[in-house]
């Protein structure tokens, strides 16, 4: 059990605010005068004032008294003390281990699983916030409410990523048991056809054997990735494409059979693994396909020792997946596709981010998984040189079609023709010293030096961790010289705001004309420069999203826009990185212009091949140093060497990894529970009214007896929860897509972040901006189990796990739900109308509600204002509005509305695009 302090110091800091605050009321009201007339001291003889009608029975002010004083403060210590204990829950307690296990086993795995996905989410939307700062500080433009845009872009492409391994893994599989094979091949494709949208992909014959080594190459966008994603299901089940013809995967008909009921005859390891990760810890990403499929948990850890100790990933158990390395991600990322035993592994370029060491590690693991364990291994890869050594076919993508092919020629494995180094057109324009970058008290770079000359372009390379994205970026954002300094950042999508194309060129326009003032240029200036950069490839201008360019024409429009004010230092991280040879070209193309244009381009690159075509000068760093050594050749200094796998081996040599026995079950649990629609609408309709009637508890009480009234107040705190409840489990059923799931569970990320970040239990401002729009984009349910999540994920987030919480859930959950009730056939502005004017409406009668159950127990006995049981109603509802007005309508709701109305108006035609951009994938 680990102690966490943050959680016991917000408890203390919200119970001693709350002590002040009855203190305060008390005084305010009636005043705190016990004793003032028997001879006590009067500390402050404050006036008092009969409130006007409706209010004539509030006295504001009055005398003040020691005794009245440590009255209120004696009133207030049991709802304190109440706080105080569930601040030392949540910090003995660790909530998100019991996601997990609630994800494992029982009636709600559905949910738990969205809300583990949700919590490993967060650090990769802290990423993603970090490196949108980053690029809009490169842009010129101030961090706001439109960097939602970018982050929510990012967060929207994590979630189809967790989608697809999740359905890879078995989420929601039927499993019959243990897996058994006919004799048929692992994979038999003939006379196949993978379609999605207007693309199509041929494959006459194509049956790769157990044990083997098969690489498929191919330009960007030839169908490589189409290929893979349609032997494993995805395409078909879950991208919205289709397939004809013979497809069978370990002899099942794959046109009838989603991956998750494959899960345990294919592994995959999808590009950029680090981004589909669905959990936060290495040890449950591994053991999460046996998880879902109903492996028993003990059975399940030895499995996942075991596999881990051969490919050689045990000393990474217990780290966190944020901070594995892209070599140790790319490994942990093959453990976990091959913990079942399948019997073919699809890897879609596995190498794109590694490297030398890491690469050779990653093809070591291959060949040990096919040679020593029979694996069918099928890797679809830009770098297919380096597999050279241990492929046993090749195939590669020629017109549409699949096609027998040949292994590379090293020799000409060049993606860009050689060129002679351009001369240096005058003195160093950037020249640094003895630079050292630290963050977070670690030093990334010391002592590093480097000389930067007009019109030559300069090769950094070095291994993974070396520091050379980070000396980029003190490069771009320091003070060290004079000169005009762009990056264009690895991630170089983030820095797209605008949805079109032409959208973000004529943006740059105007943040480059109001720099420069007095001497404008023409428009259309940005548009002639990206089209003299990208040469001779086609490259759409108008009105197509950029995140939907093809990898080379969004790294060129990248260059494009960071270079349009005449840079004298270009920089630019991993310009080759996922680009094929024809993508590489096209970046060449606009890397040279840009040297020939005057400015001197350094990039940050593990191509080395890519680095001497270009003629480029190269800078060797290691240990975080770059010394200054001219002509070097270009290659890559030796890298720390990965670890390599323990003994014992899984499996005596030529025999598949041994598939771990599974107990038959149906659904995602034995039980989990599964109510009728008819059922569920019942259950969730009564549990939502009955969550209304503990919000208005104070109200209702004037219809019952006298006797029954004391009583109300514990039975509002004991069937709010009991309603949540109701609630998540008639809704369970809603969450069994993996798309679903990973949608919920991303943005539920995002809303809890802006939660905590903007003023939590206080007023949750922000997050109504994301409720509204995800509620409205994916309608009434989803909005509610969206707004459920968010105040579940963002109190165990900061601790905040106490009685309040299903009031919140409650609160939240019906504003995204109200979202998505609203008239679908509204579109444009007038939609965006409906949605500020919902937005201040919710704002307001959010603030009631909760005002309205917390009321009694915030003001307590003895005040103008407190609640009197058996009272008229008349009274109680004017001392309600009158509390609420003086501690939220005119404060936390206006302001609630003012930014939801902003947050809409600023960011929601481009966020409500990038939700409806999303896949509408289907369970």
């Amino acid at each position: 059990m680990m102690f966490r302090p943050a959680p016991l110091r917000a408890a203390a800091a919200l119970a001693a605010v709350f002590i002040a605050a009855r203190v305060i009321y008390r005084v305010l009201f009636n005043g705190a005068g016990l004793g003032a007339g028997l001879g006590t001291p009067v500390l402050l003889d404050l006036p008092a004032l009969r409130l006007p009608p409706p209010y004539a029975h509030v006295i504001f002010l009055g005398p003040v008294t020691a005794p009245g004083l440590w009255q209120a403060v004696l009133s207030a210590l049991p709802i304190a003390l109440m706080i105080l204990a569930f601040g030392v829950l949540n910090s003995v307690v660790d909530i998100s281990r019991g996601f997990v296990r609630l994800a494992r086993g029982g009636p709600l795995q559905g949910v738990a699983r969205m809300l583990v996905v949700a919590w490993a989410a967060l650090p990769a939307l802290a990423s993603a916030v970090a490196s949108v700062r980053l690029a809009f500080r490169l842009r010129g433009e101030r961090f706001g409410p439109r960097a939602m845009v970018p982050i929510l872009e990012r967060t929207l492409e994590h979630a189809s990523r967790v989608a697809a391994a999740l359905e890879l893994r078995g989420f929601g599989a039927r499993f019959s048991g243990q897996n058994t094979y006919d004799g048929v091949g692992p994979v038999r494709l003939r006379n196949a056809e993978f379609r999605i949208g207007s693309a199509s992909i041929a494959v006459a014959d194509f049956a790769p054997s157990r044990g083997t080594v098969t690489v498929i190459t191919g330009p960007t966008g030839s169908g490589k990735s189409t290929i893979l994603r349609g032997i494993s299901g995805l395409l078909s089940h879950v991208d919205g494409g289709s397939l004809s013809g013979e497809v069978l995967i370990a002899g099942k008909d794959r046109a009838a059979t989603p991956p998750r009921e494959t899960a345990g005859s294919v592994g995959v390891v999808l590009q950029n693994p680090r981004a589909a990760f669905a959990t936060s810890k290495v040890r449950d990403e591994i053991a999460l396909a046996l998880e879902l499929q109903g492996v028993p948990a003990a059975a399940a850890k030895e499995r996942v020792l075991e596999v881990a100790c051969h490919v050689g990933v045990t000393q990474f158990l217990d780290r966190d997946v944020s901070t594995l390395s892209a070599g140790e991600a790319t490994l942990v990322a093959i453990t976990a596709a091959v913990v079942n035993g399948p019997e073919l592994l699809l890897a879609d370029e596995p190498l794109a981010d590694l490297d030398t060491a890491a690469r050779a590690r990653v093809i070591a693991v291959l060949a040990s998984l096919a040679r020593e364990h029979g694996v069918c291994v099928v890797v679809a890869e830009h770098r297919a040189h380096a597999l050279i050594p241990v492929a046993d076919a090749w195939w590669r993508m020629e017109g549409g079609s699949l096609v027998p092919g040949e292994a590379p020629d090293v020799a000409a494995t060049a993606a860009v023709s050689p060129t002679v180094p351009p001369a240096p057109l005058a003195s160093p324009v950037l020249t640094v010293a003895g630079l050292s970058v630290e963050r977070k008290g670690a030093r990334l770079v010391r002592d590093a030096a480097l000389s930067l000359n007009a019109g030559e372009i300069v090769a950094l390379v070095g291994p993974n961790g070396a520091g050379k994205s980070s000396l980029l970026v003190e490069l771009a954002l320091g003070s060290h010289s004079s000169a005009r300094v762009a990056l264009v950042p690895d991630a170089s999508d983030d820095l797209f705001t605008r949805d079109t194309v032409a959208g973000e060129l004529q943006a740059a326009e105007r943040r480059l004309n109001r720099r420069s003032k007095d001497s404008p240029r023409e428009p259309g200036f940005a548009a002639a420069h990206l089209q003299r950069l990208r040469g001779n490839t086609s490259m759409p201008l108008g009105s197509q999203h950029p995140r939907d360019l093809s990898a080379g024409e969004r790294r060129v429009l990248a260059v494009a826009l960071q270079s349009l004010d005449s840079p004298q230092v270009l920089l630019i991280d991993e310009p080759t990185r996922g680009l094929d040879p024809t993508a590489q070209a096209a970046v060449a193309g606009a890397l040279r212009t840009a040297a020939a244009d005057g400015a001197a381009v350094l990039m940050a690159t593990h191509d080395a091949d890519f680095a001497a075509a270009l003629g480029a000068r190269v800078l060797h760093m290691h240990d975080g140093v770059v010394p200054v050594l001219p002509g070097m050749v270009a290659t890559v200094p030796a890298e720390v060497e990965i670890p390599a796998p323990c003994t014992p081996a899984l499996a005596a040599p030529a025999t598949r990894l041994p598939a771990t026995p599974r107990p038959a079950r149906t659904g995602l649990s034995g039980t989990s529970l599964a109510l009728p629609r008819g059922a569920q609408f019942a259950v969730l309709a009564a549990a939502n009214l009955v969550a209304l009637a503990a919000f208005c508890w104070p109200l209702l009480a004037a219809a019952l007896p006298d006797d029954a009234t004391a009583a109300l107040p514990f039975a509002a705190l004991a069937i709010a929860p009991v309603a949540a409840i109701a609630v998540v489990v008639s809704l369970d059923g809603s969450v069994r897509s993996a798309h679903t799931v990973a949608l919920l569970g991303v943005l539920a990320a995002v809303g809890s972040a802006v939660r905590v970040a903007s003023t939590g239990v206080g007023g949750v401002e922000a997050v109504f901006i994301l409720l509204i729009l995800a509620g409205r984009a994916f309608g009434a349910r989803f909005g509610l189990l969206l707004g459920a999540a968010t105040i579940a994920l963002s109190s165990a987030l900061w601790g905040g796990l106490g009685p309040w919480t299903p009031f919140q859930i409650f609160a939240c959950a019906w504003v995204g739900a109200g979202a998505g009730l609203l008239p679908r056939q509204v579109r444009g502005k007038a939609e965006l109308w409906m949605l500020a004017g919902y937005g201040i409406v919710a704002s307001y009668l959010f603030g009631l509600l909760t005002n309205l159950w917390f009321w009694p127990f915030a003001v307590g006995t003895g005040t103008g204002i407190s609640y009197v049981a058996g009272a008229p109603l008349s009274t109680n509802l004017s001392s309600f509005l009158l509390y609420s007005l003086l501690t939220s309508t005119a404060g936390w709701d206006t302001l609630r509305a003012v930014t939801t109305v902003i947050g809409v108006a600023v960011v929601g035609r481009a966020v409500l695009a990038a939700l409806r951009r999303a896949k509408p994938v289907t369970a």
